[in-house]
């Protein structure tokens, strides 16, 4: 029987692509207690060095899948209509918490913060962060496009946006949908759009 030649190495963005998601999908499996370098080098079939040539520490590496798997598939649409836009991302956002790969990792990763002053400010620095410039961003746009009040201040905005949905899908039992996705979006037209 001939020999079959080892799969080839990948390398660079390749690479990086595989280990980010060989950690999302570990994470999803063990929990971020469970989680280590080692167990991705083996999933990813690495050596260890190569991880940690890139990433100092399981959390960063697991922030940064976090936060390439939420950038990528969930970026906002600018269709010129706001709120139909921030409507289509917060559905989106919504469906990413609530299901693998994002949704367990988020959760395990929110509880661990809980105890670690150190986690909680990098997570804030490496994916909350992100989503809050991404927000911001759209409407910061959709103000000078003269969608919203030109003299409204919207960093509060924005961090209420992000905020709410979060707060429900973390720490309560009330739905995340359609509705509480709409109300949020009316009491931010009534108080910033452009009358």
């Amino acid at each position: 029987m001939a020999n079959e030649s080892p799969a080839p190495r990948r390398r660079g963005s390749a690479r990086t692509d595989a280990l980010l998601q060989v950690t999302l999908d570990l994470a999803a499996e063990v929990g971020y207690a469970g989680l280590s370098i080692e167990a991705i080098a083996r999933r990813a079939e690495v050596g260890k060095h190569t991880i940690y040539r890139r990433w100092p520490s399981k959390t960063a590496l697991l922030l940064d899948a976090l936060n390439r798997a939420w950038t990528t598939d969930l970026d906002y649409s600018d269709t010129g209509d706001l709120r139909s836009d921030l409507r289509e991302q917060f559905l989106r956002s919504t469906s990413a918490l609530s299901e693998p790969p994002i949704g367990p990792v988020y959760r395990a990763v929110i509880a661990e913060a809980q105890s670690s002053p150190a986690l909680r400010a990098t997570l804030h620095e490496r994916f909350l962060r992100t989503v809050e410039r991404s927000t911001m961003d759209r409407i910061v746009r959709a103000q000078h496009a003269g969608e919203l009040r030109a003299d409204a201040d919207l960093t509060f905005a924005a961090e209420v946006l992000c905020g709410a949905l979060y707060y429900r899908h973390l720490l309560t039992t009330m739905p995340v949908d359609e509705r509480a996705i709409d109300g949020l979006l009316d009491m931010f037209m009534a108080a910033y759009a452009k009358r």
